[in-house]
């Protein structure tokens, strides 16, 4: 199990390695730091003192070493647009992120559970077809048609939630959330279930999917026979043995929805990290986009990493792997 951990995280270091290689490289050869950071009528000694102060003058491998241990300890400089620590300015915008992150991965969950559940005991009903049908759709549909036709719906023409922005939100120390006005709370739904539909329909499948087998199963026969109620025998037997892979997907595309928020945060004009990304783009913020990639990277080889090596406390077979 030792050499097998070792394996693991050595392999997780080697992958933020190239990640923050990739970073480097952006961050030292897109643009000229310098004539970013000072203004117009900077002299050449000021802009001389300024590129030996950011070691720019030091050869490439070492400023990549020093790249690596500032982002290693969450320092990614300044942002060239904002003139502001790029650290603080993602921790402004994290708690965002996270919160439409974690409403989509619950309603992937309670959504998309349920529906693997019905389409899977349902199978050959036109219901269920239909709804497979739907869920064909709902992966094919790119997330920002979703989020358009969303907005267009619920907040044009039927005015019911708002279409962008995050509402009120409480400052719970550095931390600020939506949860706690009912204007955060209503600006959250359409975002959301935007971010979250690829996700339904991913559970759905898997799910349905899963409980096709089981239900094949000859302890569920067993339990059929005995006359355990219906309901029992899909809600407590059947999907008890079809969590698994379904917990491990939505663990791993967790990763995915941090990564793919900032097409929905920018649809909605939602203030998290995302929508902080696009806007660095925009204006060629450097520092910004290298720390986004380094940070993005690091959820998912952290998430992957975690679920592997749940994995093999679970399975002892797959250590040898």
């Amino acid at each position: 199990m030792l050499v097998f951990l070792v394996k693991r995280l050595g392999n997780a270091i080697l992958v933020m390695l190239a990640v923050a290689f990739c970073a480097f490289m952006i961050f030292r050869f897109l643009g000229d730091p310098v004539e970013m950071m000072v203004n117009e009528s900077a002299t050449q000694v000021e802009r001389d003192e300024l590129r030996q102060r950011l070691g720019l003058e030091d050869d490439v491998l070492t400023q990549y070493v020093r790249f690596v241990v500032n982002a290693a300890q969450g320092e990614f400089g300044m942002s060239w647009r904002n003139q502001q620590e790029v650290i603080s300015l993602i921790g402004e915008r994290f708690p965002a992120t996270f919160e439409l992150v974690l409403m989509a991965t619950i309603l992937s969950l309670v959504i998309g559970i349920p529906l693997g559940v019905f389409t899977a005991i349902g199978r050959g009903r036109w219901w269920a077809e239909g709804l497979q049908f739907t869920s064909i759709i709902g992966v094919s549909l790119p997330s920002f048609i979703v989020g358009i036709l969303l907005i267009l719906i619920f907040s044009v023409t039927l005015g019911w939630l708002p279409g962008y922005g995050r509402g009120d939100v409480v400052q719970l120390g550095w931390w600020s959330t939506g949860f706690l006005t009912p204007s955060g709370r209503a600006a959250l739904v359409l975002p959301a279930l935007s971010l979250s539909l690829f996700q339904i329909t991913l559970v759905m499948r898997l799910v349905r999917a899963e409980m096709l087998e089981v239900l094949r199963t000859d302890f569920i026969k067993f339990a059929r026979a005995r006359g355990v109620p219906k309901w029992s025998l899909w809600f407590r037997h059947a999907l008890k043995n079809c969590l698994m892979p379904v917990i491990t997907l939505t663990a791993m595309q967790i990763g995915n929805l941090i990564a793919f928020a900032l097409v929905t945060e920018t649809v909605f004009q939602w203030p998290g990290m995302g929508m902080l990304f696009m806007q660095a783009v925009t204006f060629v913020d450097i520092p910004v986009m290298a720390a986004y990639l380094c940070i993005v990277s690091f959820i998912f080889v952290a998430l992957n990493t975690v679920v592997d090596i749940a994995y093999a406390l679970i399975d002892p077979r797959l250590r040898s792997a």
